[in-house]
């Protein structure tokens, strides 16, 4: 019936639809759900052949020189296209976000997928899906990849969850250069004269000296209008030669994507060749480099640059900000990122288009793919067609910064907010036993309970409340499992439109596909026509500590702030330093609308304490830590490795999830 399908798809369901009308009604029932339940994730992706890349990107517009192909089921797409279709109108812009989750997540990533599926493949509306690129950390570890699941994922989805065209593998290379070139300097410097040290920075090649293109921007900047290497005074030539960096202001660490707990805190220069010059450092996971961020902030290629150079990596001895562009290495950094600039086109299991492309922690920088896959996505679309993208955790963080952060650098204004909400967790929120991933779930959570249900929609409302603070219609989808009462469903889709949302939709997408959010499509579709007034929480040209607290109390209904004394005085460098009116970033745990992992529901009263601030100055925002965060996530007991498996025959993946 469906064209997107493959032969031996097709096959399989004719069969399934021979039994299932020639049965009775309660064995068609389970038929349906033996086909739809026993496949797994990976198995349904690989049952469809998806079309070829080169068809889909002709069939969304795209011109052969606009895409760079890798295999038969990625491309690249190059940026050439924006100006292409610079006077193309945009289309409607939606972000998929949630409540507060379980430690289980609640759907968003199948939501974006299922209504992308139901636009295109059931509505005929164009449509564009904008999913963050996972790290590989999480696919070995606990959580398993983000490619959407059931009949609602991107595939191949062991392609996507696993290198993809080496975005993340480019970030690496790039932190890690500059985190080299951090160290390599301050040894330089601690063991040369100031002579000897200019000679190697400005060394004779070939008969002739001079200083390279990255070292007279550095000489402008300190003052010195000179071109002539000879022609420096000795003063000049220390002021140029020095960066004097303080080793215990260093804030950037390298990186790599793997969850590796032992990490967490080294030391580094123990060998003899580093002349004693040993200090503590750490690992992060290589999604939590600040290049990530602003991979997904950036709007070009001569902008990534910029923002690369501003890149803070410490201070001086006399506590000036130190960046990447005194270390002379924004041109190579460039270099490393100048194909993960460009969006990854993939599809759905119905062949709709999804551009897959950065994927920033959603803790310590804005948890949202990239700002170019949006504009890219929107030309594409044309005017009434639709891109969906997704913020991560629950609306009070990964909304809160798309619409404060991610909307400030794009310039773009969202249609429609689609919330989306799940029973286990509502019943959570109204005082339902403790949810742990890979624990059964308890009787609360598989049997009917409309009590705990309603009592849990607190968060619910509290979440849509958020969303209208910036003028945007709620559109709630309420992610169905298979052991929900229609009782539940109803009751939690009443209680959200009494609370505001424009409408609230059950969806099925996950064993349905595309079929199964029809009604939410339709939803958004309406809610795409009101008319917006969007507008950001606060101004950028308040105080960095009112800007804090009136995300504290606006959006996680604080009483109040307290900074630390350390975060008070890095509030103050930073203003000093002139990042005064950057955006806030709030890190901050997603399990709760607190700072307290444990209080579920709406907490209220509670004073939310700041340790410490700290600021990605290139990607352009202050961060604040509320608590302790780590960057860095470890291994479970059995970790999802251990069902992963390669078959040397048919060099199929098994075991991804």
């Amino acid at each position: 019936e469906r064209s997107y399908m493959n032969k031996n798809v097709c096959t399989f369901y004719i069969c399934c639809c021979f039994v299932l009308c020639c049965r009775p009604p309660k064995l068609r029932e389970i038929s349906w759900l033996l086909f739809v339940f026993f496949s797994s994730d990976i198995e349904i992706s690989r049952a469809q052949s998806p079309k070829a890349v080169d068809v889909l990107a002709k069939e969304i517009g795209l011109l052969t020189d606009e895409i760079e192909i890798y295999g038969q089921t990625k491309a690249k797409v190059r940026l050439s296209l924006l100006e292409r279709l610079k006077d193309q109108p945009d289309g409607k812009y939606v972000l998929v976000a949630g409540i507060t989750p379980t430690p289980l997540g609640e759907g968003k990533s199948t939501v974006t997928i299922g209504l992308v599926q139901a636009l295109t493949a059931h509505l005929n509306i164009n449509s564009f899906a904008c999913l963050r690129q996972p790290s590989q950390g999480p696919t070995f570890g606990v959580k398993g990849g983000a490619a959407g699941g059931g009949y609602a994922q991107v595939i191949p989805m062991e392609e996507f969850n696993l290198h993809l065209t080496g975005d993340i593998h480019a970030i690496t290379a790039a932190n890690n250069l500059l985190a080299a070139a951090i160290d390599a300097r301050i040894l330089h410097e601690n063991t040369q004269s100031d002579k000897a040290l200019y000679n190697r920075l400005v060394p004779v090649v070939n008969g002739v000296r001079g200083f390279s293109a990255i070292q007279l921007a550095r000489l402008r900047r300190l003052g010195i209008n000179k071109t002539d290497p000879g022609t420096l005074t000795e003063e000049e030539v220390s002021k140029f030669s020095r960066l004097d960096i303080d080793p215990s202001t260093i804030t950037w660490q390298r990186v790599v994507d793997t969850n590796d707990r032992f990490l967490r805190k080294i030391t580094i220069g123990q060998a003899n060749t580093e002349k004693e010059f040993v200090r503590q450092a750490q690992f992060d996971i290589a999604v939590a480099s600040e290049i990530m961020a602003i991979l997904a902030l950036t709007t070009s290629l001569q902008d990534m640059k910029e923002r690369l150079g501003k890149m803070v990596v410490a201070n001086d001895k006399k506590g000036e900000p130190v960046t990447a562009e005194d270390l002379g290495v924004t041109g190579a950094l460039a270099v490393l990122m100048k194909d993960a600039i460009k969006p990854t086109l993939m599809q759905t299991l119905e062949g709709t288009p999804v551009f897959v492309h950065a994927g920033p922690f959603a803790n310590i920088a804005h948890g949202n793919s990239s700002v170019l896959a949006d504009k890219i996505a929107l030309k594409l679309v044309g005017e009434k067609g639709f891109v969906v993208t997704e913020g991560g955790f629950g609306a009070d963080i990964g909304m809160e910064k798309f619409f404060n952060i991610k909307c400030r650098a794009s310039g773009l204004v969202p249609s429609v907010v689609v919330l989306v909400a799940t029973v286990r967790a509502l019943k959570m929120h109204g005082g339902g036993p403790n949810v742990t991933a890979g624990a059964p779930l308890k009787k609360e959570y598989t049997e009917e309970n409309l009590q705990l249900a309603a009592d849990g929609c607190c968060n619910l409302q509290k979440q849509i409340q958020i969303a209208q603070l910036f003028g945007v219609p709620v559109v709630v989808a309420l992610n169905v499992f298979k052991t929900d009462s229609a009782a539940e469903v109803d009751l939690v889709c009443k209680i959200a439109k009494q609370s505001g949302a424009f409408d609230a939709v059950p969806c099925n997408h996950w064993s349905a596909g595309g079929r199964g959010a029809v009604k939410l499509a339709q939803a958004v579709e309406k809610a795409a026509r009101q008319k917006t007034s969007f507008k950001y929480l606060y101004s950028l040209q308040l105080p960095i500590v009112e800007k804090i607290r009136i995300i504290a109390q606006k959006v996680y209904g604080a009483q109040d702030i307290e900074l630390s004394p350390a975060a008070q005085s890095q509030v103050d460098r930073y203003t000093r330093q002139g990042f005064g009116n950057l955006p806030i970033c709030m890190a901050k745990t997603h399990l709760s609308l607190s700072h307290q992992p444990e209080r579920k529901g709406v907490p209220t009263g509670f004073i939310l304490p700041i340790s410490d601030v700290r600021a990605s100055i290139g990607a352009g925002f202050i961060y604040p830590l509320v608590g302790t965060m780590s960057t860095m996530p470890g291994l479970p007991t059995r970790p999802c490795f251990y069902d992963i498996d390669l078959d040397p025959i048919t060099e199929q993946v098994k075991g991804l999830f």
